[in-house]
């Protein structure tokens, strides 16, 4: 892992609004460090009401993760479009997050309850 990035278990419960639905809820979400950056929150997927998020076909690559694909959300009131992405195969040193998602905080709500 590049020294730069960090991950841990996030303390306590965390949960993901899009549009004013939850979509997702976690005790066992991962918050993932990197240099400057603020911290990320990644949910399991098993944690995330997955039927709501499509894959698109956007990508994005990190030089220490790996490839990223993205997700839009169904919302009620629509798509929002490319609001998560997942590392479906990270790079060995990010491997635990593997079968999570983050969220653009600028899309969705994400916030410790």
């Amino acid at each position: 892992m590049a020294d730069h990035i960090k991950i841990r278990p996030a303390t306590g419960t965390w949960v993901v609004r899009a549009a004013g639905a939850v979509i997702g809820e976690s005790t066992n979400a991962l918050e993932l460090v990197e240099g400057d950056y603020p911290p990320v929150i990644y949910f399991p997927r098993s944690d995330l009401a997955m039927a709501f998020l499509e894959p698109t076909d956007s990508s994005s690559t990190c030089p220490y993760k790996g490839q990223a694909r993205f997700f839009t959300i169904e919302a009620k009131s629509g798509p929002i479009v490319n609001a998560a992405w997942s590392y479906e195969d990270p790079k060995e040193g990010v491997a635990q997050i593997k079968e999570h998602l983050a969220f653009y905080t600028t899309k969705v709500a994400v916030e410790q309850v």
